[in-house]
């Protein structure tokens, strides 16, 4: 929908109000007149619930807590160019989406950390075990693990098998972008929300009391293996917070983002909220200039 596109590439999101997109269905329809058909959640990060077809609820993470901004699947091989919320039910209190131009985020980002991350990227480590964050088989979507190494092997990703049927993997990617149709950079990755530094100072006191950092469900260094330093990400989450916009969810409110122009997350709220997500457009990092 080329309106819709256009509006997309200079501002980063089109928030649609008073059109009553308040069902999976409904959400369904609306991703394929704007941006075709919906994708499935592959390689996953966060619990979630598939609603209907390729329509699924919002990361189901504690309320009280909140979700730090990032750009859906940057630390993949591809992701979606298009994000779909729309808003069934608004929390009581609080749980906004909170959302930030990445190129914004860039340009307050000090130019030297910049050139690092592009020379070095970022290396994304994951560990899935029994009983902590998710499983390898709700990640991949199979309990095939000739399955996940095919998948691994094609996306680029380092996949160790371990004890007790664990698995470890270890990915590259870009830090920073070139959009395909504005040409603008972008700050395009997870390593500030991957981090442990990014996680509350109790859960990461908690971990860290239980396992060696190499164990951890997830965590970001630079690309050749070695430690982002506390000042670094320091600044990265302060450049995310002072790119931040916030605003209130309606029931039948419908959010579209360019995933690669704003970041997303979720503040914490209070009583009962549905969001539904979907994805479409597929893109790759062959497909994009770094």
């Amino acid at each position: 929908m080329p309106w819709v596109d256009a509006h997309l590439e200079k501002h980063g999101g089109v928030l649609f109000r008073g059109f009553q997109i308040a069902s999976a269905p409904a959400l369904d329809r609306m991703i394929g007149a704007i941006a075709g058909e919906p994708l499935s959640y592959r390689e996953r990060s966060s619990p979630r619930t598939q609603v209907s077809g390729n329509v699924y609820t919002s990361t189901e993470h504690p309320p009280d807590q909140a979700i730090f901004l990032h750009n859906e699947n940057s630390y993949q091989h591809a992701w979606p160019r298009r994000v779909f919320f729309c808003c069934v039910t608004p929390a009581d209190a609080g749980g906004q989406t909170p959302i930030a131009d990445t190129r914004r985020v860039l340009a307050k980002i000090d130019p030297a950390i910049v050139r690092r991350f592009s020379d070095r990227q970022v290396l994304y480590v994951r560990n899935f075990s029994a009983g902590l964050g998710l499983s390898w088989q709700v990640v991949f979507q199979t309990d095939d693990r000739a399955a996940v190494e095919t998948y691994c092997r094609t996306a680029g990703i380092q996949c160790v098998w371990r004890d007790d049927n664990r698995l470890k993997t270890l990915q590259v990617r870009p830090a920073v972008a070139k959009h395909p149709r504005t040409g603008e950079q972008v700050w395009f990755n997870h390593a500030a929300f991957f981090h442990v530094t990014t996680l509350p100072p109790a859960i990461r006191e908690a971990l860290l009391s239980q396992m060696p950092e190499a164990d951890l469900p997830n965590n970001t260094y630079y690309g050749d293996g070695r430690p982002i330093e506390a000042g670094v990400m320091d600044e990265l989450r302060g450049a995310y917070a002072e790119a931040t916009r916030l605003f209130p969810w309606e029931a039948g409110d419908l959010l579209v983002l360019d995933n690669m122009l704003m970041a997303h997350g979720r503040e914490p709220f209070s009583g009962s909220r549905t969001v539904l997500v979907g994805l479409a457009a597929p893109m790759a990092w062959a497909d994009v200039a770094s």
